[in-house]
């Protein structure tokens, strides 16, 4: 099940340089995951400092 950026995402980008296959870009409001991309790995969870990305 892939993951979602909430709204507690601050931006930071720390998800994005954590996922292997690219699959996270900068949004309007906070970062975006492409759900057609994501592997669901989990390594954008581990790698959020805020705890913005939860499974959907």
């Amino acid at each position: 099940m892939p993951r979602v950026i909430n709204n507690e995402c601050i931006q930071c980008g720390a998800c994005a340089a954590t996922c292997p296959v690219n699959a996270i870009s900068e949004g309007k409001e906070h970062y975006e995951i492409n759900k057609s991309e994501c592997v669901d790995c989990g390594a954008c969870q581990d790698g959020c400092p805020v705890g913005a990305i939860k499974e959907e």
